[in-house]
């Protein structure tokens, strides 16, 4: 079983080559800040979503109010 496809085709050598620029770019220190903040960013996008699903998915205000008839509405007499 080869990961290739799940790795973009990247061998061990520039897996380890990316690593090491990360770490000179961004610091030991602030990687783990980093991986904090990208992981709250992927919360709060997925919560977004969420919401979205959600509100595609219930029938909107407009069509509740269509299909039930007012409460507010005086009876007719004939």
């Amino acid at each position: 079983m080869k990961l290739t496809p799940l790795l973009l085709g990247l061998g061990t050598g520039e897996i380890i080559f990316i690593v090491l620029i990360f770490l000179l770019l961004f610091g030991a220190k602030r990687i783990p800040e980093l991986m904090k903040s990208m992981g709250k960013g992927v919360k709060n996008f997925k919560e977004g979503m969420k919401e979205v699903e959600k509100e595609i998915n219930s029938p909107s205000a407009d069509e509740t109010a269509a299909k039930e008839p007012s409460k507010d509405a005086e009876p007719q007499s004939k």
